[in-house]
């Protein structure tokens, strides 16, 4: 949450000192001056503008390249969790599907009767409407 944070302050900051300077080059081009000083002062101003950017770029790709790298330990840290949870749950699933299919085919085979019991239902049953008490 403070690293948010961090990079928040570091792009606001960033923002201030970019309004700053080009506030202050904004106020040499209107201040009582000779031409030839403006644009020398606008020069100069440019030039540390561009010497502060490039600073800060670098400090920017450094803490994203570092950050870049924290992720990737996370994202590996997360995935060990997953796969040793995995490793856990594994067995017990595979024995309980084991253990369903098993109740299925037992279920199945009292259901259907084998043939030759089937053979020895009929004969033993009456015939219908034969026989009357």
């Amino acid at each position: 949450m403070s690293e948010n944070r961090d990079g928040g302050f570091g792009w606001f900051l960033f923002g201030f000192l970019l309004g700053g300077l080009v506030g202050a080059a904004i106020a040499l081009t209107y201040a009582p001056e000779k031409g030839e000083q403006v644009r020398e002062r606008l020069r100069e101003k440019g030039i540390e503008l561009q010497g502060r950017a490039q600073e800060a770029m670098v400090r920017v790709r450094g803490r994203l390249e570092e950050l870049g790298k924290q992720a990737q330990v996370q994202i590996g840290q997360v995935r060990e969790q997953v796969e040793k949870g995995l490793q856990a749950v594994r067995p017990p699933v595979e024995e309980a599907r084991v253990v369903e299919e098993e109740e299925e085919e037992e279920e199945e085979e009292e259901v259907r009767p084998a043939p030759r019991q089937a053979r020895r239902v009929r004969r033993a049953a009456p015939p219908e409407g034969g026989e009357a008490a």
